[in-house]
């Protein structure tokens, strides 16, 4: 069953790592940057990974833009190809 609450917990966390790395997804979206299906695919993504708490956590921690996500987001790879493609 589709869990709701956590679809929307997840675009947000997927939103916010996005825009910590430099990138708004909906302006990357209609630039032509990133398909808009990729924005699900990425949120699906997000919705797997085992460690939104640590998210979180990395979300909130002033640094670490320059760093990109941390080392276990499943959309890492992602996020630093755009946030290369809309410098």
């Amino acid at each position: 069953m589709f869990d709701l609450i956590k679809a929307r917990r997840h675009a947000g966390l997927f939103d916010n790592a996005a825009r910590k790395s430099g990138v708004d997804l909906q302006e990357a979206a209609i630039a032509g940057a990133i398909p808009v299906d990729c924005i699900g695919i990425g949120v699906t993504r997000c919705m797997a990974c085992s460690k939104p708490d640590v998210c979180e956590s990395w979300l909130q921690d002033a640094g670490g833009q320059d760093a990109g996500p941390p080392e276990f987001c499943r959309n890492r790879d992602m996020l630093r190809r755009l946030s290369k493609a809309v410098k």
